[in-house]
């Protein structure tokens, strides 16, 4: 059945439309009339027509901004525009609502026949479309989980550096260069901010985890792993390096919310930690903290960055600004390592101020061990000699200020020669890298697999590439893809199956989706505005 709205102010143009329509589709056609623009808006909101005939010139509104109004909540209707005036005057306007003929008053049945014909062709071809569409996304719904539980293994598990990773971030269309992890823990109850029978809730989960990740799709954008244990592990992709405080405040306010909702609608209780924001390669560490601000707090949810630092350490060692030093010596940032290391000389002033030979020998450690880390991850050429002066210029210092200055001195030496090393290595990288995915973007192209084959982390790959080319290897992988699918679409003997392999996809779905995301309409929108 097909549903048809008559817009025109001439009641003998509404009679002889249907009439003629009736006649020659009897038993498939739904028809409305009505007699002004405004009244073919209000109608179209309930009446939903697949194909409107539209009058240019009726009273109050008129045929063209009536269907400006109408394309804004029903974008598949098509339009067949009649009118008493010579068509280029209106043929602009025409073009861009995508009118799908435009025919001059008096009207041939002939014409309304043969337009109508072609309009219910478009209407059906639509149908099929959206039908297949559904059952590829049905079956989209059973593949997924899938999907993600194998992603979450491949971030939780991989020992070393995993291309898998590229392929699976692709397949998901995860294009985030970090993110951070969130491990939901749940049990028969709760007592003291412990759940109790988690083998028993391990089992319970399967009936339940349907729905779980139903709800847990209403507060966050995610990928959810399976049931382990009585666990379950969410990866949150993040735009930044970082969270400022409001933002970890509603993410601890969401998920308490998100808590809230699991325990109304499933029988079991719910505790949440969330990790810190990581690259994809240090994501494990996120997993850990998540992991721990579990174990360690007793409330209900609990983010890493809350819990007290020092667990584990004597008094309030401040074991993040010894982490975070060593991440920005191996990062090469010389800036946030001299005020990591800043920060923690001030520590043991303020708290060890008559213990100079226990600072004296922990900043020793610390200079021998960044340069330690410097040489085993490539940073700096080994040198067995020439740091025999060291205990003696540490020694040496007649003050805290200048063991400060020579701490902060040879951390900046360090960072400058990580820098100065990942420069070589990196010089023109960028230009090649770009060089090759032009000449090779039909082909399995992945982050990872990239970095690897000119020898940096994917970590620092990343960091060059977005500051060198103004946005991230994938965006500017896709944009490559797309600019060059848009070629290939000039061709009318290639289909689209044939395009989206051309240009490096191996589901024209997903190539589909993606093409409509860049450019704004799907391969063969774009394909019928060429002509």
């Amino acid at each position: 059945m097909f549903r048809i709205l008559l817009a025109d102010d001439e009641g003998i143009m509404l009679e002889s439309l249907r009439t003629i329509i009736e006649s020659n589709f009897k038993g498939t056609v739904e028809i409305q009339c009505v007699k002004s623009g405004r009244a073919a808006i209000e109608l179209a909101e309930t009446f939903r027509p697949d194909i409107v005939f539209m009058d240019i010139q009726m009273p109050g509104i008129n045929g063209i901004h009536a269907m400006q109004e109408i394309r804004k909540f029903h974008t598949s209707v098509h339009f067949i525009v009649i009118s008493a005036y010579d068509k280029f005057a209106y043929a602009q306007e025409a073009i861009n609502l995508g009118v799908l003929e435009y025919l001059t008053k008096p009207v041939n049945r002939k014409v309304v026949i043969d337009v109508l014909v072609r309009a219910m062709q478009k209407v059906e071809e639509e149908r099929r479309k959206r039908s297949e569409s559904l059952k590829i996304q049905e079956k989209l719904e059973t593949v997924i989980p899938v999907i993600e539980s194998g992603f979450i293994y491949n971030l939780l598990l991989q020992e070393e550096r995993n291309r898998e990773t590229g392929n699976y971030r692709q397949l998901l269309d995860i294009r985030e260069e970090y993110g951070f992890m969130m491990v939901v823990q749940f049990g028969e109850s709760i007592t003291e901010g412990v759940l109790t029978n988690a083998v028993g809730m391990s089992v319970k989960a399967q009936s339940f985890y349907s729905q779980f990740r139903e709800i847990i799709r209403g507060f966050f954008y995610c990928c959810i792993g399976p049931v382990m244990s009585n666990k379950i592990a969410l990866f949150v992709p993040w735009e930044q390096e970082g969270l400022t405080y409001d933002e970890r405040i509603q993410i601890i306010e969401k998920s308490r919310n998100m808590v809230r909702r699991l325990e109304k609608d499933i029988d079991a209780k719910f505790k949440v930690g969330i990790g810190g924001v990581k690259p994809f390669e240090e994501l494990q560490d996120s997993y850990k903290e998540a992991s721990r601000a579990l174990t360690e707090s007793k409330g209900r949810v609990a983010h890493v960055e809350d819990l007290p630092i020092g667990c584990g350490y004597v008094g309030d060692y401040p074991a993040d600004t010894e982490k975070k030093l060593f991440q920005m010596v191996l990062r090469g940032d010389t800036d946030g390592a001299r005020q990591q290391a800043d920060l923690f000389f001030e520590w043991m002033l303020q708290n060890y101020p008559d213990c100079q030979a226990d600072i004296q020998i922990k900043v020793l450690e610390f200079v021998m061990r960044a340069e330690r880390e410097a040489f085993l991850n490539g940073g700096m050429t080994y040198e067995f000699r020439y740091r025999k002066d060291y205990l003696e210029q540490v020694t040496g210092c007649s003050s805290y200020e200048g063991l400060r200055a020579w701490f902060l001195q040879k951390i900046t030496e360090v960072c400058k020669n990580i820098t100065s090393k990942q420069e070589e290595q990196t010089e023109g990288i960028v230009t090649r890298v770009k060089q090759y995915i032009k000449s090779n973007f039909q082909k399995d192209i992945s982050l990872d697999g990239v970095s690897e084959m000119v020898n940096i982390s994917p970590y620092y790959f990343s960091k060059v590439f977005k500051e060198e080319a103004g946005e991230n290897f994938i965006e500017y992988l896709t944009k490559v893809r797309m600019e060059n699918a848009k070629e290939y679409l000039k061709n009318p003997e290639l289909s689209v199956k044939e395009i989206c392999a051309m240009s490096g996809y191996g589901d024209p779905n997903y190539f589909s989706r993606i093409f409509k995301k860049y450019i704004g309409v799907t391969p063969s929108e774009y394909r019928e505005r060429l002509g």
